[in-house]
């Protein structure tokens, strides 16, 4: 299998070196044929040059060069040329400062081997680290990158949503449109994992311990936090496609249920016994849509029969929110007319049934995380 891992540098030129010797001494220890690929931003220091110095002595080395245009942009760049012009299967994401040691390489590797598609070197799961000395505003910048990622993105199963030491199947990488992601910064490692979850990868995190630079100057700045901030939101907006069949379903179901509740009327039965059943009938036009529409694309651990009992069981808990607003409007309000209460009674019950059934009955598969 032909790995590459893709270091993107600007100023590197005091780790630049040790990096790839260290990572050298690593490689000569796997049976993959192990490369190298510095995807550098026209550094003014000299990095690259320092890089082409080695190129004689090093055949699984290679260089690229380009304008600086963000950490999303260098990779995109690195991805490309790995896996046109170095027919890469596997490729690494690592930073050039040694915050992220080549020693944890073959753990990493070592679960793409085991079957992942995307392994990320976490400091959030048990036995990860990020380091003691950080001060408040970095522990609260980087945990608050991660909560923003995890529950505004929507990417809430990884721990380490923003980890820039990944190993990813170049078949992965192949069903992502990199020009749809919109990034050019550090953004651009949310929204690679967010469309690799999306699109249904094995994610695995391994616990590594971060390690602080002690050469250079860190890139991030002000604007990379305001794009991963717009990301985030971006990528919500784009989720709330499935809540939007959701709410389609649901009106579905409203014109089922309301339609059955005037039959049974009709046919003579009293309102108070009619709203169940015409409740629980919408409940079971609702499942099959949801089922084989709304959260098709979601591999879950159950089969169709345990789903439809989750999605009853959360149904009847709505029933439960719904038939209580009928009830409390029915009885104070007698004169309105039955089919208002039951319409109120479905807004609640919507809310209720949309979150319990995303998030335990449709629930994907949860991610891997070895320790």
């Amino acid at each position: 299998m032909k790995v590459v891992v893709i270091v993107p540098t600007y100023n590197e030129h005091g780790n630049i070196v040790g990096l790839i010797e260290a990572l050298c001494l690593q490689f000569a220890s796997l049976r993959h044929d192990m490369n190298i690929l510095v995807v550098d931003d026209h550094s003014p220091d000299g990095t690259a040059e320092a890089v082409r110095e080695l190129l004689p002595r090093h055949p699984e080395l290679r260089l690229i060069e380009g304008r600086k245009a963000g950490l999303g942009a260098a990779y995109i760049r690195g991805m490309t040329y790995a896996i046109e012009a170095m027919a890469a299967e596997v490729v690494f994401e690592m930073d050039a400062d040694f915050s992220h040691s080549p020693a944890d390489v073959p753990r990493l590797l070592a679960e793409i081997d085991a079957g992942a598609d995307f392994v990320i070197g976490s400091r959030y799961v048990a036995g990860g680290s990020i380091p003691k000395n950080w001060s408040f505003l970095r522990r609260l910048n980087s945990l608050g990158g991660n909560i923003v990622a995890r529950y505004l993105a929507g990417i809430y199963r990884v721990r380490d949503c923003t980890a820039g030491f990944r190993a990813i199947r170049v078949s992965v990488l192949r069903d992502i449109d990199f020009s749809r992601l919109r990034i050019q910064g550090y953004a651009f490692q949310v929204a690679l994992l967010h469309a690799a979850v999306t699109d249904g990868a094995r994610v695995v995190e391994v616990p590594v311990d971060f390690i602080d630079r002690t050469q250079g100057e860190s890139k991030l700045g002000l604007s990379d936090i305001i794009e991963f901030v717009e990301n985030a939101w971006w990528i919500r907006l784009q989720s709330a496609q499935t809540f939007i069949k959701f709410g389609v379903v649901g009106a579905t179901g409203v014109i089922v249920n309301l339609g059955f509740f005037t039959l049974l009327l009709g046919m003579g039965l009293n309102k108070f016994l009619a709203s169940p059943i015409a409740i629980e009938v919408s409940i079971v036009t609702n499942f099959l849509l949801n089922n084989f529409w709304t959260f098709r694309e979601r591999e879950t651990r159950d089969r169709v029969h345990i789903k439809g009992l989750k999605f009853n069981a959360v149904s009847l808990l709505s029933l439960g929110v719904s038939y209580a607003t009928f009830v409390a409007f029915s009885s104070a309000f007698p004169a309105m007319p039955p089919q208002v209460p039951q319409f109120v009674g479905i807004l609640p019950a919507t809310l209720v049934n949309y979150f319990l059934n995303s998030y335990w009955t449709f629930r994907e598969t949860e991610v891997s995380k070895n320790s």
